[in-house]
């Protein structure tokens, strides 16, 4: 069925009938502006399902010597033929992200009421947020001895199935109650996501500006009705949960259990697209309710979300509700730079950028280093970076202890990244670090926002 765009005051479309990769190329590198209607190839008809099993065969084969206990009780039992199989639904089983960076713990040294302790509760949310239910719901409730209010799949109209992920906490104590909403990023095998990422549709809402639309889709966009302020049934049925629209109800009816209750909103990557997006589509619904309850967006290695009027706008609903926006934003780290920022796309970040060099030392910029990743200046210097990242991970935990020691499959990363500057700069790692170890001045709040 075709997709009413009524909806929209413009928009530009790409869609899977027509064309294919070298589209893609042209639109990733070219800075020439394009027509509306240009058509690529949906690399998830081909991909999705071998990608899928491919990271899955990965992550079950990186799990099964701790399913084990360790490498020699594994060998035994594998010659006894006992080898305990990962069952990837457990509260054990680590995602590809989460064998990266296997830390589960708060960092004990930040404490309620330190300028930077919702950073550094978003930055491990986030991390968190790629673990299946029963290991999130375990790190929640064990380990940082809070309220796991649930974790959710939520539909994708334009992809026809549950595309995106989120759970939700709440952190109370005596005298504070904060509820954390934390978005899923891309997973590295997972085809349907990617095509979200490089889905780089807009479409322009009235007022608003022009909005990237698969982060749009991925948030709960309506095929044919856009952003209709309640969801619409489907032939009589109730709608499938969209995650906009389900979150939203959920913090209504967890936020009026508690005049003091508040809220964060936070996601790495893709995640931290989402997360800024929950509360422009507030915005645009004029929910000033819960935009006031909205206690910060923390996001980390998000990319570009709008244009140039869609910060503006942002810029202006944001001051004028009192919403700290901290986009967080790690060394050469390639995704906070796509989509590109140039004639071509239009892509613009806005508000405050924390920028944080590889020794998470940190300043606050209007703008990233080499704004657009492709860069032929950049090149060089990226390089050279990325190998003092490489000699780092061999001497972090030595200098700032064992909680930051590095893994094998980490290192692997970094010395891909000297071929490819920013690919490892954007694990989780890094900006767990840059929250722990960086200042906190940076976090605290204005006098006037």
């Amino acid at each position: 069925m075709a997709c009413n765009k009524s909806f929209s005051s413009n928009y530009f479309l790409l869609t899977p009938e027509e064309v294919g990769f070298f589209d893609l190329i042209h639109i990733l590198f070219s800075t020439t502006k394009f027509e509306e209607g240009i058509k690529f190839l949906d690399m998830s008809k081909f991909v999705s399902k071998p990608l899928s099993e491919l990271g899955s065969g990965i992550e079950v084969a990186l799990n099964l010597i701790p399913s084990n206990r360790n490498v020699f009780v594994f060998m035994l039992n594998f010659l006894r033929g006992r080898a305990v199989k990962p069952d990837k639904t457990s509260a054990t089983f680590l995602s590809f992200i989460g064998l990266i960076d296997k830390r589960v713990e708060l960092d004990g040294s930040i404490k309620h009421g330190d300028a930077n302790y919702h950073a550094a509760l978003s930055a491990m949310a986030s991390k968190a947020s790629y673990e299946n239910s029963a290991c999130i719901e375990t790190i929640v409730k064990n380990h940082w001895k809070m309220k796991f209010l649930g974790f959710y799949d939520f539909w994708n109209d334009y992809q026809g199935k549950a595309t995106t992920q989120a759970f939700l906490l709440r952190d109370k104590t005596c005298d504070q109650d904060t509820i954390v909403v934390a978005f899923r990023g891309t997973e590295p095998f997972d085809a349907d996501a990617w095509c979200t990422d490089f889905d780089f549709s807009w479409y322009e809402l009235y007022g608003a500006g022009k909005i990237h639309g698969g982060f749009m889709k991925a948030l709960g966009l309506h095929k044919n009705d856009g952003w209709p302020k309640e969801e619409v049934k489907q032939d009589g049925k109730p709608p499938r949960p969209r995650a906009y629209y389900a979150i939203r109800d959920m913090l209504n009816k967890l936020l009026r259990q508690n005049d003091e209750s508040r809220y964060i909103v936070t996601g790495h990557s893709f995640g931290g697209a989402l997360a800024i997006l929950f509360p422009a589509i507030l915005a645009m619904h004029d929910e000033a309710w819960l935009l006031e309850r909205l206690q910060g967006v923390y996001t980390f290695g998000q990319p570009r979300v709008g244009d140039e009027k869609f910060g503006e706008f942002m810029e202006k609903q944001l001051k004028e509700h009192r919403v700290p926006y901290f986009r967080i934003v790690y060394g050469n780290d390639m995704v906070p730079r796509l989509p590109f920022d140039d004639n071509a796309l239009m892509y613009k970040h806005f508000g405050t950028c924390l920028y944080y060099n590889r020794h998470y030392e940190v300043k606050v910029v209007e703008e990233e280093p080499y704004r657009n990743y492709f860069s032929s200046l950049g090149a060089i210097p990226k390089m050279i970076n990325a190998f003092w990242e490489l000699i780092r991970s061999f001497t972090i935990s030595y200098a700032k202890g064992p909680g930051y020691k590095e893994g094998w499959l980490l290192r692997i990363f970094r010395i891909i990244g000297l071929v490819i500057p920013g690919a490892p700069a954007h694990s989780t790692q890094d900006y767990v670090n840059a929250t722990r170890l960086g200042s906190s001045d940076v976090f605290v709040p204005p006098k006037d926002i």
